[in-house]
């Protein structure tokens, strides 16, 4: 059964910084391209970035969208089965709960993780 286990959210004042991790278990991560998605109170999931399988010891092609797009870098170690998203500039329409998951065909989703921006 695949596990996707997020953490490092919290509470953060606007312009600071945040690192999430995604630890996946029960799946050959490797070979997937994984994303990281937010859902903010009464709206609908959205996908914020994702990122290429990538090889052993070359990362995967990011992609991010508009609202994201330069205070965000997803990055991969699929050694270790581990996804990040690293958030900088934090904006509080940020706040959100941050889940991972594969883009194609997405697994059972986790618990996520609260990630809230306010001074």
């Amino acid at each position: 059964q695949v596990q996707l286990v997020e953490s490092g959210g919290g509470l953060v004042q606007p312009g600071g910084s945040l690192r999430l991790s995604c630890t996946a278990s029960g799946t050959v991560f490797s070979i997937y391209t994984m994303g990281w998605y937010r859902q903010a109170s009464g709206k609908e999931r959205e996908l914020v970035a994702h990122i290429t399988a990538g090889g052993i010891t070359v990362g995967g092609i990011a992609n991010y969208s508009d609202s994201v797009k330069g205070r965000f870098t997803i990055s991969r170690d699929n050694a270790k089965k581990t996804l990040y998203l690293q958030m900088n500039s934090l904006k509080p329409e940020d706040t959100a709960v941050y889940y991972c998951n594969r883009v194609i065909s997405p697994y059972a989703w986790g618990q996520g993780t609260q990630v809230t921006v306010s001074s």
